[in-house]
């Protein structure tokens, strides 16, 4: 019973000097004056003992403490008869020393309740049913099931389609529905139907084991300002005795010293800037942000100049297929080669499997389970799917022999794109090649803008890819320079030479930019799909996949240190003030008591509000609005393969006999599906962006190209309607013209999409399309031959 008083130590203190101040006036009201001053007289006692205990403490650590403002000024008023001074300068003190253990139990609380449901156990799949098992004995390549209402245990690929509950990670509260091949992560919630799952990562790798380590780290140490305002409060101190003992030397009366003494309060330094501080980890950390102290929010506050890595920050980190390419006249189609390919990768572990399998679902098509499956490390995957024996992986290890000339031109194209290619062989014969690549975020191009809005002056992209990838994804999300060809030490000097021109935020995800983060003014790491060693070394971490969050934390940093600015210069202000009326002898002890407290409350009211929500970047939508966002973005995927087949259409008009039928075919779903699609958007997608982005302007841009986009249509319909069933070469030519024009306004308007619609929803877009169409100059360095120059 008494350790537990003794935890809740100010409560107790505050509520009984409280009490005995209220109780003091309820009698002096009744008449009784002396009972009234006694009640008075215990809390001055009581604040007396805890402002001497405080003393002592600070005095046994060597340090100076501002408390002996508030000993004195307690002392003076039992000197000088004044108990009911004493007695509310006592519930100030016990006050202030309440609020400040409440906010920062507050902010531990946070950043706690992100590792409160770590996993503890898993319930692997095997032949007899699941068999619960501790979740430190998953490996990857496991098969769990996840039942309803049950938290994922480890990181995952899922097998089935699922909803979860991701709002501990990403603060949304609307359960997001995952396809199967798309991954999951430990610590959310199975909002759904029981779905299974193959593990990818160890217990110990996964998101929540990270996150348990990053909140062991993200206790608030002391920002700068805090500690300038506690150096502050300290001066204070002999300030506020010189002039106390000015005003009693002058006037010969001792009741004008502890009137100064009264109404001096340094708490709007003592208690306004910390808690001002503490509110913004506390906002951060619901947002799936964790902040390693008041340090490292104020470094991100006073960031200038921001530098992305590339992979896994500012493009998804995970690979989309974008094309299958087959031989012209081959014994399978694409599509037949997908579903094959999908079928033999549900049982791998492999960063390329979701993505195979999840394209192949959104397809439309049924990948069989496979038999006999091997795979080996660096060498592919090979098994029976269907009664056919199917081998994925790298050229050499799939096709004997030399490439066919069409496998050679779709490793030319990959390369040129900076696309992956798992090449299919089927039945031991080269059937097709996968082409993958990484896709910018959707969130990125808006974050960007949203940070320069905010302050930051110039942003730079260093990664270690080749140039071109580089260079095209630095124009897409509008970056002023490009370091490309990068190792960690190139990295580490390009953080350096910005950190010498403006404060810098590093932001990276992997573990070769742990040096650049560790050198950064801060470090900002992206752990969303496990702890990596740049979680380690940056100063905030996000644990939500979302790289527009980082807006938002940027925003409420800023917002959170001009909050403790104001509250401190208000509050110092005020009580110098009052101070030198009290000096003047226009104050007496019981008022500049009164005085006090209401300056004291006033300026920790200011602090205060940098827990209510500021300025975002994302955008909060209606649920109306959101429902109508999923069920269009739905559609929008499903266009994907009718986009992908003007391409392929086009393609295929390459050599004579000139076959029109497919085109036909396509115009017939270009008509009835892609169009009423359009026409959708137009009708329900843009009053939605105007509603949430500020007016028609933010959507006059998709208006036109949904315009374009029927002009090119029916442009297409006329000429292959005034073409008979054989074609030649020149007619041809407008054909296909007509069609890669198609393509390319289609390519770019999804992208478009997907930027400016639909990520104001985050969990919508998970597998983005990638981008290909960019704009704006940037300035690309090129690290390999910087180090070639240097030596």
């Amino acid at each position: 019973m008494m350790r537990r008083w003794w935890r809740q130590r100010e409560q107790a203190l505050s509520l009984t000097t409280t009490v005995l101040l209220a109780a003091g006036l309820a009698l002096s009201g009744g008449g009784r004056d002396e009972a009234a001053a006694l009640a008075w007289l215990t809390a001055t006692l009581l604040g007396l003992g805890w402002s001497t205990a405080t003393l002592v403490a600070a005095a046994r650590r060597r340090e100076a403490s501002v408390d002996v403002i508030a000993w004195l000024a307690l002392a003076g008023s039992l000197w000088i008869g004044e108990p009911l001074a004493g007695a509310v300068i006592a519930v100030m003190l016990a006050g202030g020393a309440l609020l400040e253990s409440r906010a920062e139990a507050r902010a531990r609380h946070d950043l706690s309740v992100l590792a409160n449901r770590a996993p503890r156990t898993a319930r692997r799949d095997t032949v007899t049913g699941p068999v619960e098992m501790p979740v430190d004995e998953v490996t990857p390549g496991d098969h769990l099931v996840v039942g309803a209402g049950e938290v994922v245990p480890v990181d995952g690929r899922l097998l089935d389609r699922g909803v979860l509950d991701e709002s501990a990670l990403t603060g949304e509260p609307a359960p997001v529905e995952h396809r199967a091949g798309e991954d999951v992560r430990s610590g959310t919630v199975n909002a759904g139907q029981p779905f299974r799952m193959t593990a990818t990562a160890t217990a110990e790798a996964s998101t929540y084991a990270g996150v348990v380590r990053l909140v062991e780290q993200a206790r608030a140490q002391s920002a700068p300002f805090v500690r300038f305002a506690d150096r502050a409060a300290v001066a204070f101190v002999p300030v506020t005795l010189l002039l106390a003992g000015i005003a009693w030397a002058l006037s010969g009366d001792p009741v004008r010293a502890v009137a100064v003494l009264v109404v001096a309060t340094p708490c709007p330094l003592l208690l306004a800037a910390p808690i001002a501080i503490i509110s913004g980890i506390s906002r951060m950390a619901r947002g799936g942000v964790v902040v390693k102290g008041g340090a490292a929010l104020e470094r991100l506050a006073a960031g200038r100049v921001l530098l992305f890595d590339k992979t896994g920050t500012l493009t998804a980190g995970r690979p989309v297929l974008t094309e299958v390419i087959t031989p012209v006249g081959g014994p399978l189609s694409a599509a037949e080669v997908l579903r094959l390919a999908a079928g033999l990768e549900q049982s791998s572990a492999h960063l390329l499997a979701g993505a195979i399998v999840a394209a192949a679902r959104d397809r439309g098509l049924r990948p069989a389970a496979p038999e006999q499956v091997r795979e080996r490390h660096g060498h592919g995957i090979e098994g029976v799917v269907d009664g056919r024996r199917v081998h994925l992986g790298k050229a050499s290890d799939t096709v004997r022999g030399p490439l066919p000339a069409w496998m050679r031109h779709a490793r030319r194209r990959a390369d040129l794109d900076g696309s992956l290619t798992v090449f299919a062989a089927v039945d031991g014969e080269p059937a097709g090649v996968l082409l993958l690549e990484d896709p910018v975020r959707p969130q990125a191009p808006r974050m960007v803008r949203a940070l320069r809005t905010a302050g930051i002056g110039r942003v730079v992209l260093v990664t270690g890819d080749h140039a071109d990838p580089a260079e095209t994804v630095g124009r897409v999300v509008g970056v002023d320079a490009v370091h490309a060809g990068c190792d960690p030490a190139d990295k580490l000097r390009v953080v350096r030479a910005e950190q010498a021109t403006a404060p810098t935020i590093m932001v990276g995800d992997g573990i070769n930019d742990a040096p650049a983060l560790a050198a950064a003014g801060v470090g900002v790491a992206l752990a969303a799909r496990g702890a990596t060693a740049s979680s380690e070394a940056a100063d905030v971490v996000l644990v939500v996949d979302r790289i527009d969050a980082l807006a938002d934390a940027v925003l409420t940093a800023r917002r959170c240190r001009r909050i403790a600015v104001l509250a401190v210069a208000v509050g110092m202000g005020l009580s110098v003030a009052a101070m030198l009326v009290a000096a003047a002898g226009l104050l007496s002890p019981v008022a500049g008591a009164l005085m006090q407290e209401g300056i004291d409350v006033g300026a920790i009211a200011i602090a205060l509000t940098a827990l209510v929500p500021g300025r975002r970047h994302t955008v909060r939508l209606r649920p109306a609005d959101v429902d109508t966002l999923r069920g269009l973005y739905a559609e929008h995927q499903e266009m994907r393969p009718v986009v992908e087949r003007v391409r392929v259409v086009a393609d295929g008009l390459d050599v004579p006999p000139y076959d029109l039928d497919p085109v036909r075919d396509l115009l017939g779903d270009l008509r009835d599906r892609l169009l009423a699609h359009e026409r959708a958007e137009e009708a329900e997608l843009l009053p939605i962006m105007a509603r949430a982005l500020g007016g028609v302007e933010a959507t006059s841009g998709l208006s036109r190209t949904h315009a374009e986009i029927e002009h090119q249509v029916g442009r297409l319909d006329r000429t292959v309607r005034d073409l008979s069933r054989q074609a030649d070469a020149e007619d041809v030519t407008d054909v296909r013209r007509l069609l890669y024009g198609l393509y390319a306004i289609l390519r770019l308007h999804n992208d478009q999409e997907e930027e400016g619609a639909f990520s104001l929803v985050p969990p919508l877009v998970s597998t983005p399309s990638p981008h290909r169409f960019h704009s704006a100059a940037t300035t690309v360095s090129h690290c390999e031959e910087e180090r070639k120059e240097e030596s």
